[in-house]
């Protein structure tokens, strides 16, 4: 590898390797956002109580089906695949000129949305069943006990998984080169393909990655920390500071 050429590429082409990162990271986030939703919807309604009889049972029992075969698909295939089907089938089926970028939103969300929704349905299953029970004994309804007290446990307790997701969702966009969209692969693609020095670009490719999931993973971490909160607690009435050993 000849220093002086990486040093060329990112002088000669910042600003495509820059584009490229940015629309790689708007992807993501905006990815993983509209996937915790999307996940967040389908891990309550697959926690809700079978009723024993009438049309309701019978209409959860299909809404649990639709959701399973979601879930089962978009985990059981790589995403490019996915993006391929997507974008091509909806233009063979439809008739649907769909833009590339919508497409990768579509495809990034609904993607991790189907991993999101095993987060949230066991995070709501690893809460103690005594919340549901004196959430139910105060009169509360299932979506009133899941707004109120299950759902802000559930949301601190899977947020590691979700920003994992994040950073995953930062690497797996480069498969979405296949439908033209310009993320930093495809960037580096083009880069490599006018000045054939490949292993040179993508080793600049290789570190703006590593440095966009890293920077990532150390602000998750902080967010992480605050919510945690302090060790140190004053109670009300007391002078001295009570030290608290959290479990984690």
């Amino acid at each position: 590898m000849s220093f002086e050429w990486v040093i060329r590429i990112i002088t000669e082409n910042w600003p495509m390797f820059l584009r490229g990162a940015g629309v790689t990271l708007l992807i993501a986030l905006i990815g993983t956002i509209f996937g915790a939703v999307i996940g967040l919807l389908a891990g309550v309604i697959r926690t809700i109580p079978m009723p024993e009889r009438g049309m309701n049972k019978l209409f959860l029992k299909v809404v649990n089906a639709i959701l399973s075969i979601y879930i089962e698909f978009f985990r059981g295939t790589p995403m490019i695949v996915q993006a391929m089907v997507i974008y091509y089938g909806s233009a063979l089926a439809f008739g649907i000129d769909m833009n590339v970028f919508v497409a990768a939103i579509i495809v990034v969300s609904i993607n991790t949305g189907a991993y999101m929704a095993e987060y949230v349905r066991g995070g709501i299953v690893s809460i103690d069943k005594g919340q549901f029970e004196a959430a139910h004994a105060i009169g509360m309804n299932h979506f009133q006990t899941m707004w109120n007290v299950v759902l802000p446990q559930v949301i601190r307790n899977i947020l590691p998984a979700t920003g994992n997701q994040f950073v995953i969702n930062i690497k797996d966009t480069s498969v979405l080169n296949v439908i033209s969209v310009t993320e930093l692969y495809f960037v580096t693609k083009s880069i490599s393909g006018n000045n054939f020095r490949y292993f040179e670009s993508f080793f600049v490719a290789c570190m703006i990655y590593f440095v966009m999931t890293f920077i990532v993973t150390r602000i998750l971490l902080y967010f992480e920390k605050k919510l945690d909160g302090s060790d140190n607690y004053t109670m009300i009435g007391n002078d001295r500071p009570v030290q608290v050993n959290q479990q984690q």
